[in-house]
């Protein structure tokens, strides 16, 4: 029977912890005198993930999954598939292993996240497919056909306990707090925080946030079962797309998540402008969901101790450019 949500995965996050730890930021934690300021005497604190190595949470799960391979399953080399924060966590990852692996992009993959990958010499890029779901699907077959270890972005035991190491750095840096807030995608990342924080504190409310336009998990949940989603354009790519039919982290959202937010895109922008304006940091799309999932939420969480993950901080300098303008 295979592990499921019910199940405690505080030991293996702890042992994750130790295996990462000396490849790995523990980011800080920094109080945000804005968001507390309508927090009704409560203390809001912000989670730079964007400052982890990549520009993001995912090299967590990367590195993780990685050191858990067999000397022989890592020679073969490790198979992943992205055009983001994903992607460049296992080329980290590798590069800092001295191992080696190929990222399968999509034909239509942008030229400045191309150039990101192609810094990392670990990595051998191979395109395929006009779209990220037909590169995914045929890089899961050549991982199979040639007896390599695929790496999933959030669909791997490993993977989220690797994330859920951030949880143990929120349990050191704010121990009393209220409430969590995450961006949710493949839901890897809230998945293996809750996993965490939740068999210590059960009381501490577990907050997921996604954007309106792309919802996967969200419609999942509240379906009660995986279902396909019409997916619209957002701000938030660092979340968008769909799930798998069998994620794993299925059981473990329905069972960890207290409340569920949506928000438009209107409401990144606005969240990306204050990061940027009142804390001198420049924050992707992802990371903008979390923060304008507490904005919405800040009058039900008054007097409250609430801590934002700001997964990630990959944005262009076009796209900032046009939300500042």
């Amino acid at each position: 029977m295979p592990e499921g949500a019910g199940a405690s995965l505080v030991g293996r996050i702890v042992a994750a912890e130790a295996r990462i730890r000396s490849l790995v930021r523990e980011t800080f934690v920094d109080r945000s005198p804005i968001l507390s300021g309508l927090s009704g005497g409560g203390e809001v604190w912000l989670k730079y993930e964007n400052l982890q190595h990549t520009g993001s949470f995912k090299v967590r799960g990367a590195l993780n999954k990685i050191l858990s391979l067999s000397k022989d399953d890592l020679a073969r080399g490790v198979i992943a598939s992205s055009t983001g924060n994903h992607g460049l966590g296992v080329a980290y990852s590798l590069s800092a292993l001295k191992a080696r692996g190929t990222i399968f992009l999509p034909t239509t993959a942008s030229k400045s996240k191309i150039v990101a990958l192609e810094q990392y010499k670990s990595v051998k890029l191979q395109f395929f497919g006009a779209d990220a779901v037909t590169s995914e699907a045929h890089a899961r077959e050549v991982a199979v056909v040639q007896h390599r270890t695929y790496i999933s972005p959030y669909n791997d035991l490993d993977v989220i306990v690797g994330q859920g190491t951030i949880g143990i750095e929120l349990e050191r840096q704010c121990p009393r707090l209220d409430a969590v807030f995450v961006s949710v995608g493949g839901g890897g990342l809230i998945s293996g925080i809750a996993s965490y924080l939740k068999p210590l504190h059960p009381e501490l409310r577990i907050v997921g946030c996604w954007p309106e336009n792309s919802p996967a998990l969200y419609l999942a949940l509240k379906a009660g079962k995986i279902v396909d989603v019409c997916e619209n354009p957002t701000l938030s790519d660092g979340t968008a797309g769909g799930i798998e039919s069998e994620a794993i982290t299925f059981n473990y959202a329905r069972d960890l998540i207290d409340e569920c937010v949506l928000v438009q895109e209107n409401e990144i922008v606005d969240a990306i402008r204050l990061v940027l304006a009142g804390h001198r940091m420049a924050i992707e799309g992802a990371a903008g969901v979390a923060v304008a999932g507490y904005l919405k939420t800040a009058e039900r969480y008054a007097g409250q101790n609430v801590a934002v993950v700001v997964c990630g901080g990959n944005i262009s300098y076009e796209m900032l450019c046009s939300i500042l303008c």
